[in-house]
């Protein structure tokens, strides 16, 4: 038995153009056009003219308005545009860091020596200890381990929430301090 190929269906437009508006009297639009108000039949004939498209920009106006442009143009500058703003939107980077109660000098330094690189490279940092069992019984002991990271890291970064205890883990978080160009 032979399998029938499956139906590819094109992409939808997301404006309506030429022949798919629905509406009669339009406002046209276009670089060498006023704003006129006129039947959809001159209007498509103008765009038809130029060798351009008629496309409806703002169907819920009253009347909708059509824009006479190339609309293959159209959608690519569109698409360049959202490309541009996403590259310029920032990504937030949490670097996550994990203390024990009881950690001892040496690990605690190596994780400072960490925490610093991390906020000099710009990413947020989230350091918490983890109580394991009893030790659940020196929560004031990760408290402190965490005000003094917060005081070694000061030059570096912000405390943008103070120790807070949740469930087995008390959490600090820190940003980046703005470097200033």
């Amino acid at each position: 038995m032979r399998r029938k190929k499956p139906i590819r269906r094109k992409k939808e437009n997301p404006h309506r153009i030429n022949r798919f508006i629905k509406a009669d009297p339009v406002r046209v639009v276009g670089d060498n056009i006023g704003q006129d108000v006129m039947p959809l039949k001159e209007a498509l004939n103008m765009a038809d003219d130029m060798g351009l498209d008629l496309v409806e920009i703002s169907p819920k106006a009253d009347p909708p308005v059509c824009k006479i442009i190339d609309y293959k143009k159209f959608l690519y500058e569109q698409k360049k545009r959202q490309k541009e703003i996403k590259q310029k939107t920032q990504k937030v980077v949490v670097k996550e860091i994990r203390f024990g109660p009881n950690t001892d000098d040496h690990d605690y330094e190596f994780k400072k020596n960490h925490a610093v690189k991390f906020l000099k490279d710009g990413a947020k940092l989230k350091a918490f200890v983890f109580f394991k069992g009893r030790s659940i019984l020196f929560k004031d002991k990760g408290k402190m381990l965490l005000l003094q990271l917060a005081q070694d890291l000061e030059e570096y970064g912000t405390v943008e929430q103070m120790p807070k205890l949740e469930g087995k883990r008390m959490t600090m978080f820190f940003a980046p301090k703005k470097s200033k160009k």
